[in-house]
C-alpha cells in the first residue's frame, strides 16, 4: 500500500506546484500568498509519503484529497484534478491493501511450506 498512496502523494505535489503556477495569475491573492500555501500542501505530500502506513496517515491522505478538490475555487481545473486524484487514492489505498494480504499469504505459505520440508 505505501508504494501506491506514495505515487499518488508525488504526483499531487507535482499537481499542486503546476497550480501554484496557475494561482501566481491571479489578481485576488499575492504571490506570497499562493506559494505558501502551495508550499505547504507540496511539503505534505510529500511528508505523508513516511507516515502512510502509520495510524492515521491514511485519513491525513483524504484529508488532503478534499483540501485539493477545494483548490478548485481558486483554480477551477482543480475541481476536476482533485477528483482525479481523490480516485487515484483510494484505488491506491483499496488496491495496496489488497496487494499486502496477498504479499502476507505468499510469506504464510512459503514459511509453511519451509516448516514442511525435510532437511537433506
Amino acid at each position: 500500500m505505501r508504494t501506491l498512496c506514495a505515487s499518488t502523494l508525488i504526483g499531487e505535489f507535482f499537481v499542486i506546484g503546476f497550480a501554484g503556477l496557475v494561482a501566481m495569475k491571479s489578481d485576488d491573492m499575492s504571490m506570497a500568498t499562493v506559494w505558501t500555501v502551495c508550499g505547504i500542501g507540496m511539503l505534505l505530500s510529500v511528508l505523508l509519503c513516511g507516515v502512510i502506513t502509520r495510524p492515521g496517515g491514511i485519513q491525513l491522505g483524504w484529508a488532503l484529497q478534499v483540501v485539493l478538490v477545494l483548490s478548485g475555487f481558486v483554480v477551477p481545473m482543480m475541481f476536476i484534478l482533485g477528483l482525479v486524484f481523490g480516485v487515484l487514492w483510494w484505488a491506491s489505498v483499496h488496491y495496496g491493501r489488497k496487494i499486502d494480504e496477498a504479499k502476507a499469504r505468499w510469506a504464510a505459505q512459503a514459511e509453511a511450506q519451509e516448516g514442511t520440508e525435510a532437511p537433506a
